[in-house]
């Protein structure tokens, strides 16, 4: 049995780039494999994407050598046209299936999301049955011998867990800075506590020194 490759760490670029290439192989096979402009516009459209991102030929060039290296990203040359093209081989690395390509894709162009935001921004990718569809393939994707994706605490008040992909470590520290949990939030709203108690305490003083004189 053959052993599964270990995950990459990838950057913020290389994930982007990289989920570009999954999404419109799957939204647009027509224009599949894509050259460097319309991938270029790919990282960079402004719905479907969080963050909103602006890279240049360069960035995107550079960002591709560096996932071919990876063996996640191959050229394409020849047939009537003479303008290199680019794809993923993300599937080709890593024994998925395209559902959870699909789940992969999603949370590199947008981040961590709940199985129902999973199930409504999947679109053109992949329509999945049932939410319980897609929970199953995320405890699928969580839970393998190569886990690809983790879910995440829940946050106040939510009712489903988000669960982020396992591909680049800036996502991860992203996350915890977002919950709110960082020790600098938790000592700024101690700090900010204090200072509403001895304010109140203050007023009491005064309150209860008003109180004594009209006695």
């Amino acid at each position: 049995m053959d052993t599964i490759p270990s995950l990459p760490v990838l950057s913020a670029e290389e994930q982007r780039v990289l989920g570009a290439l999954m999404e419109k192989s799957r939204t647009t096979p027509e224009y599949y494999p894509l050259t460097l402009n319309a991938l270029v516009a790919a990282c960079n459209q402004k719905t479907s994407r969080k963050p909103v991102v602006s890279y240049d030929d360069g960035t995107v060039i550079a960002t591709l050598d560096a996932l071919r290296k990876k063996g996640l990203v191959s050229t394409v040359t020849g047939g009537s046209s003479r303008v290199t093209k680019y794809k993923h081989n993300f599937a080709v690395v890593y024994p998925l299936i395209p559902a959870e390509v699909t789940i992969i894709c999603l949370l590199l162009l947008r981040g961590p999301q709940t199985p129902g935001e999973l199930n409504t921004n999947a679109g053109r990718m992949y329509e999945f049955e049932s939410l319980e569809e897609v929970q199953s393939l995320l405890d699928n994707l969580a839970g393998s011998e190569q886990p690809y994706v983790r879910q995440l605490p829940r946050r106040p008040g939510q009712k489903e867990a988000r669960y982020m992909h396992l591909l680049g470590d800036r996502a991860i520290r992203e996350e915890d800075d977002a919950d709110g949990d960082s020790p600098r939030d938790a000592a700024g709203l101690e700090a900010r506590l204090a200072k509403v108690e001895a304010e109140l305490a203050a007023l009491r003083s005064e309150f209860d020194q008003l109180l004594e004189q009209l006695l």
